[in-house]
């Protein structure tokens, strides 16, 4: 019950009512105590070496202190093994996305033992941007493809917005990296003029939205962009509003443990 996001003391209330004896809240506070131990141990666990693909983005959350709520974000670290198995590798809370937190999350991922990343997948958050150049510099990485849509389609006129969201996804899907470069620089000419903020971001990312081509073909629907973290936690929607930033981090975990999710092609 706490895990799905039961008070303490609603807790209580339930047991008495199907046992006839409540537990006061200090005995439920020792055993949610309990619970924070075991997601302790699970976040300073060793770590393989080498990870095909590691997804990061961070997911808003919202804890109370008394009457007031803030956001909290918490950044997460989805990695696939050499056998195509995925994980949680790491939860991070912080209060803002930043280089800081990105920071720390990615140093700890290197302090519990992976050392070698074949793909990172990401959105174009500055400060994760920064941390990745500092902590992994060599790694090739993915420009999360729908994050990019979503921020071009935003600077589109409402009555173009499916036209060019079927172009850009053309883009996407292209059989080969010539054939997306065709299309992509088709795209650039035609709304150069009318949209030359969308093309110059396009631009500036081209470098990275297309580098999942350098992987074998049945990855690339994968590794194309984050939605393996989003649609990961769509799974947690059951939970509400958290205490601390401890109590947020340790019931997203719990309920990961539920959570199985299929192995993916890696080539």
């Amino acid at each position: 019950m706490f895990v799905a996001g039961v008070s303490t003391q609603k807790v209580g209330e339930v047991a008495h009512t199907l046992m006839g004896v409540a537990p006061s809240a200090s005995a439920v506070s020792r055993l949610n105590q309990t619970l924070t131990g075991q997601f302790e141990a699970w976040r300073k666990r060793d770590l393989q070496s080498h990870y095909r693909v590691v997804y990061f983005d961070g997911v808003h959350f919202t804890v109370r202190h008394g009457e007031k709520s803030d956001a909290t974000i918490v950044l997460t670290a989805l990695g696939v093994d050499l056998e195509g198995k995925r994980e949680v590798l790491a939860l991070w809370a912080c209060a803002e996305e930043n280089k800081d937190g990105w920071g720390c999350l990615l140093q700890d991922l290197r302090t519990r033992g992976a050392a070698q990343i074949d793909l990172i997948v990401s959105d174009g958050h500055d400060g994760l941007l920064t941390a990745l150049g500092t902590l992994f510099p060599a790694t090739p990485r993915q420009r999360c493809v729908i994050h990019k849509q979503r921020n071009v389609l935003n600077a589109i006129s409402r009555r173009e917005q499916k036209e060019v969201a079927a172009e850009l996804a053309g883009i996407w899907k292209s059989s080969t990296v010539d054939e997306a470069r065709t299309q992509l620089a088709a795209f650039k000419g035609k709304y150069g003029k009318r949209y030359p903020e969308v093309v110059r971001s396009l631009c500036e990312d081209e470098e990275h939205l297309l580098t999942f081509y350098e992987f074998p073909q049945v990855m690339h629907r994968y590794i194309r962009t984050t939605n393996a973290i989003e649609s990961f936690f769509q799974r947690t929607d059951t939970i509400d509003t958290f205490t601390t930033e401890t109590s947020c981090l340790t019931i997203v975990w719990a309920v990961m443990q539920d959570i199985r999710l299929p192995k993916i092609p890696v080539g």
